[in-house]
């Protein structure tokens, strides 16, 4: 069974935009390294209080240990550009066995 690959930062989800609407081939050539190492879904949150989500599906969690590693050369200045100021902390979540499971193919 998959697992999520969850991580909060503390940012400028207006930024985030900003830089991947500036930058399409950089994003790109992040996905294509993540769908590489087995990346089944991806998406960014943010809030208006400085709040960026980044919620990952991946096989396990050495697949995303793997690319989190490799492309640290490109992620690591993205969150510089857009003001990311804490220390990233991935946390890998196991979906958990409980009856009122909905969507995501239950």
């Amino acid at each position: 069974m998959s697992v999520i690959m969850m991580l909060h930062l503390e940012g400028d989800p207006g930024k985030l935009e900003e830089y991947a609407a500036a930058n399409k081939d950089k994003m790109a050539s992040i996905l294509e390294k993540a769908k590489g190492k087995g990346l089944i879904a991806h998406r960014f949150f943010g809030n208006d209080s400085g709040l960026i989500v980044i919620l990952d599906e991946w096989p396990d969690g050495e697949s995303f240990q793997s690319f989190f590693e490799d492309a640290q050369g490109e992620i690591g200045p993205m969150m510089q550009e857009v003001g990311v100021t804490n220390e990233p902390q991935p946390q890998i979540l196991r979906v958990l066995d409980t009856p009122d499971k909905y969507g995501w193919e239950s």
